[in-house]
């Protein structure tokens, strides 16, 4: 099985304007998330897909010719512009059994999470795959940020909200823990190539517009969603307090400045 890793970064972000290359410890945000995909093994390829000049001359500079590709400004989202990656490199004769879309405000992805969404795929039945992971605080599942999933029990998505699902009716919102498993999605994906293509050329569905959520699309029109536990939560990097507190939790991550050295 042949793995491409692309790893989307957009310098214009509205909450926080040039964050791939905002520095988290003595590095941009960008090369934890590069190298972790880099060095995962059974990854064949990674690329960073970007718009700007100076995100496209760091990567190059720092992990050399081939690692980052240009990509269209006019993307709705990352992946899309995942989408044109594969695209341009098949026209190359470069082809791929699996595409993983790793967000480049991700820099504690590890190689495990990477592994386990690439052993999804010896099911020749699936042809999208993403993660989750347990929620374990009332605030973390009532916080929009965190998006939530709900699952057949084959594993297979049937919802994501930002809202807390399921509704635990006559039960205290505090209490709902206490009621059962709640997941967190971990919005890392892995795509058939054919299938990704497919999902870029879809128009934006009404769940999706309501929920601001681009997977609720895929649902809607009919693909199924296959959804790996993993025990790590990841720290995404939205927003300049979201950088602090990735700051603090970089000391316990070793394992991954190791791997930029």
């Amino acid at each position: 099985m042949k793995v491409l890793a692309v790893i989307p970064a957009r310098y214009a972000s509205t909450r926080f304007p040039g964050k791939p290359l905002a520095r988290l410890g003595d590095r941009p945000i960008i090369d934890y998330a590069y190298a972790a995909a880099r060095f995962t093994k059974g990854v064949d390829r990674a690329v960073v897909a970007t718009d700007d000049e100076r995100i496209f001359a760091h990567v190059e500079k720092m992990f050399g010719e081939g690692s980052v590709m240009m990509t269209s400004s006019e993307h709705r989202s990352g992946t899309d512009r995942c989408g044109e990656v594969v695209a341009a490199l098949e026209k190359r004769g470069e082809r791929y059994d699996v595409v993983i879309n790793l967000q480049g405000d991700e820099p504690f992805v590890e190689s495990a999470q990477l592994q386990t969404l690439i052993g999804c795929f010896s099911d020749e039945a699936v042809s999208i795959a993403t993660l989750k992971t347990r929620i374990t605080s009332t605030a973390e599942l009532l916080s929009p940020n965190n998006v939530k999933v709900v699952c057949t029990t084959e594993g297979k998505a049937l919802y994501f909200s930002r809202q807390a699902i399921p509704y635990c009716r006559d039960v205290d919102a505090s209490q709902w823990l206490g009621e059962g498993a709640y997941f967190k999605h971990v919005g890392i994906y892995a795509f058939r190539p054919q299938v990704l293509a497919e999902l870029c050329a879809m128009k934006q569905s009404r769940l999706e517009t309501i929920e601001k959520l681009e997977q609720l699309r895929w649902l809607e029109a009919g693909y199924g969603i296959a959804v790996c536990e993993t025990a790590t939560a990841n720290i995404g990097i939205d927003t300049p307090a979201d950088l602090e507190a990735a700051e603090r939790a970089l000391r316990h991550h070793e394992r991954i400045t190791q791997k930029l050295l």
